[in-house]
Order: C-alpha cells, then sequence, then structure tokens
C-alpha cells in the first residue's frame, strides 16, 4: 500500500506527519494477530506493576512496617513510570516502535528477577521502583502506535481491548505473586514473574508487526521534543485529559490497595492467597471494556468519561460493605470497570486533542499524569487510614472523583456528546 503524509493540521508541528487514518500494510492481512500482538504488551506490562498488592499486609507484618510503607512497593513503581513516561515520550518521536516496546520489556525483566535478592524492604521498594522506569517505553508507545496503525474508526475498539489485556495482565501477575507467595515465598514470585516477562519479550518480537513509514523532516530531535511537550501545557484539552489520568488511576490504586487492608482484618480476614483471588475481578474488565468502548463509539467520548465516574462513585460507596460478596463484586466490580471505561476513553480522546507529530510526547506527559495519581493514590490514603480506616480512604476517593468529574465536564468541551 502506497500512502503519502496527511496534511499539517492547524497549530500541529508539521516536523513529523504519522499517518494514522492509514491501516497499516500488515493489519489488513493478518488483524487478528496484530490486535493480538498489542494485548501483549498490555498483559506483559501490567503483569508486574501492581503484583505486590496482595502481599501488603505480609509485608506489613514481615518488615514490621506501617501500611503506608508497605504500598511504597506498590508507589514506588508508579512513580518510577511517572518519571520515566516524559522523557520517552520527548525523545521517542523518531525511534521504532516496536523495538522501544521491545528493549523496554527485556529491560522490565532484570528489575524484576532482581527483586527476588531484596534482604529488605527497602531494597525491595528500590527494585520496583527500576522497575517503574523501564515500563512507559512499552505504556507510551503501544498507545501511539494503536493510535498511528488503525483507522479512526476502530481506534476506540482497539484501544479498548488493549486495556482489557492490560486487566488480565494486572489479574495474573496479583494472583500469581499471592499464588507463588502461599505455595514458597515472595522472593519466588519476582523469580516467577521475571521468566514470563522474558517469554512475554519473545512473544512481542515474533508477533507484534513491524510500524507503517514515516515521513520525518531533518531537524534537531531533543529541541524538536522539547518544544512539542512544552506546547502540550498550553492545550486545555490536554491538560484535562491530564487530570482524568491522575484521578483515574488514583482511584484504582487507591481503592485496591488499601481495600486489602480492609479484608485482611476481621470479619474477612483473607489470607495473602484469598486477598491475590479477589482481583480476579479485574476479569470483568475483559468484558466490560470492550463493550464499553463500543459504546462510547456511539454516545461519544464526553457522556462516556461521565458515565466512566459516575460507575466509579457508585462502587466505592459500596465497598463499604461489610459482606465479602458486596464489596468484591458489585463495589470493587464497578470501580474496576469504570476505571477501565475511562482509561480506554482518555487514550481514544488523547488522539484527538494532541497534534499529530507530538502524540508519543503527549502520551508520555498522560502516564506521567496518570501514573502520578497511582503514586499519590498509593501514599496519601494511608496517612488517612491511621484516623478512620477504610471509611476514610473512601471518602477521599470519593471526593477526588467529584472533582475529577467537574474537570472532565469543563475540559472536554470539543469532546461532542457523540462520535458521529
Amino acid at each position: 500500500m502506497n500512502s503519502t503524509p496527511r496534511p499539517a493540521v492547524a497549530g500541529a508541528n508539521p516536523a513529523l506527519e504519522t499517518l494514522p487514518e492509514q491501516p497499516h500494510p500488515h493489519l489488513g492481512l493478518r488483524p487478528a494477530r496484530a490486535v493480538a500482538a498489542v494485548c501483549i504488551c498490555g498483559v506483559f506490562a501490567f503483569l508486574n506493576l501492581y503484583a505486590t498488592q496482595p502481599l501488603l499486609p505480609l509485608f506489613s507484618h514481615l518488615f514490621h512496617a506501617s501500611e503506608a510503607m508497605a504500598g511504597l512497593t506498590v508507589s514506588a513503581s508508579t512513580f518510577g513510570v511517572a518519571l520515566a513516561a516524559p522523557l520517552i515520550g520527548a525523545f521517542a518521536e523518531r525511534l521504532n516502535r516496536k523495538r522501544v516496546i521491545l528493549v523496554s520489556t527485556l529491560a522490565l525483566a532484570v528489575p524484576t528477577l532482581l527483586a527476588a535478592t531484596s534482604p529488605g524492604l527497602h531494597t525491595l521498594i528500590v527494585w520496583r521502583f527500576v522497575q517503574g522506569l523501564a515500563l512507559p517505553g512499552i505504556f507510551a508507545t503501544i498507545i501511539t502506535y494503536v493510535g498511528e496503525e488503525w483507522r479512526r474508526d476502530s481506534i476506540a475498539l482497539v484501544m479498548s481491548l488493549y486495556v482489557s489485556s492490560t486487566a488480565m495482565g494486572g489479574f495474573l501477575g496479583r494472583f500469581v505473586a499471592g499464588m507463588v507467595t502461599d505455595a514458597f515465598n515472595w522472593r519466588w514470585s519476582f523469580v516467577v514473574l521475571g521468566v514470563l516477562t522474558l517469554i512475554g519479550a519473545g512473544m512481542i518480537a515474533r508477533w507484534l508487526p513491524p510500524e507503517s513509514p514515516r515521513v520525518l523532516a531533518p531537524h534537531d530531535a531533543r529541541a524538536h521534543g522539547l518544544r512539542v511537550v512544552l506546547s502540550h501545557f498550553r492545550n486545555t484539552r490536554l491538560l484535562a485529559t491530564f487530570a482524568v489520568g491522575f484521578g483515574m488511576l488514583f482511584t484504582l490504586v487507591a481503592t485496591f490497595t488499601y481495600v486489602t487492608f480492609y479484608l485482611a482484618d476481621p470479619p474477612f480476614r483473607l489470607s495473602t492467597f484469598g486477598l491475590s483471588n479477589i482481583f480476579a475481578i479485574y476479569l470483568l474488565g475483559l468484558a466490560v471494556t470492550p463493550l464499553g468502548g463500543y459504546l462510547v463509539t456511539r454516545i461519544g467520548m464526553r457522556r462516556g468519561i461521565l458515565l466512566a465516574i459516575v460507575l466509579c462513585l457508585a462502587g466505592e460507596a459500596i465497598a463499604l460493605s461489610h459482606s465479602l460478596w458486596i464489596v468484591i463484586l458489585p463495589g470493587l466490580g464497578l470501580v474496576c470497570s469504570g476505571v477501565f471505561i475511562a482509561q480506554s476513553t482518555a487514550a481514544s480522546y488523547l488522539r484527538m486533542a494532541a497534534p499529530p507529530g507530538g502524540r508519543v510526547s503527549a502520551a508520555g506527559l498522560y502516564l506521567s499524569s496518570y501514573y502520578i495519581g497511582g503514586t499519590v493514590g498509593g501514599v496519601v490514603p494511608g496517612w488517612l487510614w491511621r484516623i478512620g480506616h477504610w471509611p476514610a480512604c473512601v471518602a477521599l476517593t470519593e471526593g477526588v472523583l467529584v472533582l475529577l468529574l467537574a474537570v472532565a465536564l469543563a475540559g472536554w468541551t470539543n469532546a461532542g456528546w457523540s462520535t458521529h
């Protein structure tokens, strides 16, 4: 298939133009395999990110640490992502997308394996931080890859499938960590996760199609990248999208980190393996997110993000129940469904809000704000836990969601109520 560069958009930097409206020539022949490869990226990236969540009560007991200190094994990774994401976004515009994804996946396996050698909690936190540094090369690049290689009317659906795969990866990471820890010890859980990550890198190398050609104008890549990044802070639609990302991961991490302490205490008293099983609710995202992606194509992105936030608000309130099944099924189920729908909607809207020559850097900044939200969500509720335990954490999260609702209404003014 021959294609020519798309005309520059008003206000966009024409130095680097991509071809998002044209399908990749390989995708036309092997669409299922290409989608599967994108999903594999989601699975193996998120296999590691939140793997310590079911182990937090164990770490708190084993290392005589507070809930907030144990929670740093989650926040350290999200903080690493937040720091590295804008750097990847600024300097990876001109790099080969598949190569960045593959190298990042291989790099991720190293600190994962080394985490098993940690003599104590502080060293483990350091290795978790290094894991986070490796992840944006997968996250930011695959979001841009989908936006450039699929037709516009297919992006929301493919992105929703990718988000579903991240839900599968998030569940598998927590489940494997809890199961291996329960059967052996927490060190072996990192060995298993590291080996699985290496296997994932091999699958990505074999199955992910190469990107389509891009037209690159000669210029200094670093100066261009910095100019593009700075221009994003003058784009109100992008700023609102970054805020949405912050609030949604804050909600997810705050909820699923501190609910483990709630369910480890009376009257529930769940074991480490029992806590890992509650993350099976993430599998709901496998069905809900693609359906949500299809729904957003019918009702528009603005209605879609509002629906997602309302689902989270309802789930948080229900999760205050003293019944285990009510906490998990309608409570955590609605929260994760809302977050997954919001994530796929925001990632799709990011393509509309960002200029064609700055989509990787916009994705990098979005992921940075997203994971800053996760970092804050892993630490700040721990301070409130000492005051009011689980109800105080829920009240904080509900307040963030209400604020997020106002930001989405004010900032997504050009998203429209319909995609048609």
